[in-house]
């Protein structure tokens, strides 16, 4: 079974590439959470206006910029996935380095890329 993945910025714009992400990590056999401020559908995944509680994540990939993640930082840490994967223009020192000292792996790249090349 595939890793579950909370998707943090996700989108309904088919240009958008969390939207594509989304779109690959079905198409991969994992399942998707997705979060945003606007409710929405991408594939056959709901997207979530509210963070999700008691769920089991694997791998959160995120799609915010850091200016507009600290709002996220302590239902991330109350989470505590397996890795956070910070893909281009999401990066965040801050964030990656409260991550790395709870024992989380982060991981700056691309998930489609991670995806593609079989290094989810």
């Amino acid at each position: 079974m595939g890793k579950k993945t909370l998707v943090i910025g996700a989108s309904t714009n088919p240009e958008r590439y969390s939207n594509k992400a989304i779109h690959s990590l079905r198409k991969h056999g994992h399942s998707v959470v997705a979060l945003a401020k606007r409710a929405g559908k991408v594939a056959d995944v709901e997207i979530q206006t509210e963070f999700p509680a008691n769920e089991e994540i694997h791998t959160v990939t995120m799609y915010v910029g850091a200016k507009h993640q600290p709002e996220y930082y302590k239902s991330l840490l109350e989470l505590n996935p397996d890795r956070v994967i910070f893909n281009p223009g999401a990066e965040n020192f801050e964030l990656s380095d409260m991550r790395e000292m709870n024992g989380v792996e982060t991981i700056e790249g691309c998930t489609l890329v991670m995806l593609h090349t079989d290094q989810y």
